[in-house]
């Protein structure tokens, strides 16, 4: 490798991508290629990186897997950036095999990164968990250790364990100033802030209050019986109903549990149930039937008595009954919650995030798009959407299918 490739790959890894460029910018040999793809990426032209990237790794050739094979993980780097998360696995994992062959310990690391990146963007917290354990970070130079505990973080937040994700933010802090790059210290950054915006809000029959994650860690934890919104769920302590399958349910428990200690009349769980402005008989004998399977449902934690007008939720325990709802609802929050990561995103990674048919997902966006909330980029397959980010909610940590905490 000659002194220019040498410093212009030194200049990339101290995030100098301008100054990588001056050094090989009229070059088209294969090294040079990469080096201009990965200082394209950081300059956030993502559509000339991946061209050059596919063009180094043709230029390297058949004989030269490692660099091959490093030109993929980068390739893959990108596709994560772009929100690209049909991006071929296995190609990955091909790459991170040839990587440990050869020895090169740093870059299989980088590998295994993208890869949890991406199962915690699709909501496979379990997967992610599990592939992080296999990572040692003790030799890790500090910009690894840096991303490797924003990995540590994430699952954490998304599993509402605030405090090891503050522990973990700390160490990432600490070791993105050790490498000195300043965009990974804004991202650390980013990332802390969220600890202290509110994600959820709690409500009941007289109060509504904005919560921080911590205090939606604490909320769980207590002996409230918790009607969760975000998850379509009931909690108490360690035994969770869930209800995401059954809409109808949840939305009788939801009016309980927000008039509690009260009851709610007939009619007025006709109305919020079944979206009917009038109840007539049948309707009220449909809700006995449902207020029956309800009973069902929620026998390890309540019960739901008739009254003289209505019905009323009787937690088995002596604790308050609350609602955890999610910070803005309003039709299609879920995916202003992911957009509102400053990202574009194309309709298929929505979908493929948000457990959705791609056609749903378009459906979803041309409602967003006809209220002026998202914007598409670009036309035909390489369609994007982005979305401004909705101001003082860490809505990105209550999604509710494709961010699971159980």
């Amino acid at each position: 490798m000659d002194s220019l490739i040498t410093a212009a790959a030194r200049a990339l890894a101290a995030g100098d991508p301008f100054g990588a460029l001056n050094r090989v910018a009229l070059r088209e040999d294969a090294p040079a290629l990469a080096l201009r793809g990965i200082a394209m990426a950081q300059l956030g032209d993502l559509a000339r990186a991946k061209a050059l990237l596919r063009r180094a790794a043709r230029a390297f050739g058949a004989k030269e897997a490692l660099a091959r094979a490093r030109c993929v993980v980068a390739e893959a780097e990108i596709a994560l950036a772009s929100r690209d998360l049909g991006w071929p696995a296995k190609a990955l994992d091909a790459a991170r095999a040839t990587l440990e062959a050869h020895g090169d310990r740093l870059n299989v690391a980088h590998a295994r990164h993208l890869a949890i990146r991406r199962l915690l963007l699709i909501g496979r917290l379990d997967e992610a968990e599990r592939a992080l354990a296999d990572l040692d970070p003790t030799p890790f130079p500090p910009a690894s250790r840096a991303v490797y505990e924003l990995a540590v973080a994430g699952i954490a937040l998304r599993r509402l364990r605030s405090g090891e994700a503050r522990v973990a933010l700390q160490r990432a802090a600490q070791a993105s100033g050790r490498a000195g790059i300043p965009a990974l210290s804004a991202e650390v950054e980013s990332a802390l802030q969220v600890l202290d915006t509110p994600a959820a809000r709690l409500l009941s029959r007289d109060r509504e209050q904005r919560l921080l994650p911590r205090d939606v860690e604490a909320l769980l934890a207590s002996p409230t019986l918790v009607v969760d919104a975000c998850r379509l769920a009931v909690r108490h302590a360690d035994t969770v109903v869930s209800l995401a399958t059954r809409p109808v349910l949840f939305a009788l428990v939801r009016a309980l549990a927000e008039a509690w200690p009260h009851d709610v009349a007939r009619d007025a769980l006709v109305a919020r149930a079944f979206r009917l402005k009038l109840a007539d008989e049948s309707h009220r004998a449909r809700l006995r039937v449902e207020i029956g399977r309800l009973r069902r449902a929620l026998r390890p934690l309540a019960d739901v008595h008739a009254t003289g007008r209505g019905f009323i939720l009787r937690p088995h325990h002596s604790g308050e009954v609350v609602v955890l709802a999610l910070p803005v609802e309003e039709a299609h929050a879920t995916v202003l919650a992911l957009l509102a990561d400053g990202e574009s995103w194309s309709s298929s990674a929505l979908a493929l995030a948000l457990g959705s048919s791609q056609r749903t997902m378009q459906r979803a966006l041309e409602a967003l798009a006809a209220s002026g909330k998202v914007q598409p980029v670009g036309r035909g397959r390489s369609r994007r959407w982005m979305a401004a980010p909705m101001p003082g909610f860490a809505t990105a940590l209550l999604l509710p299918s494709a961010l699971p905490i159980d």
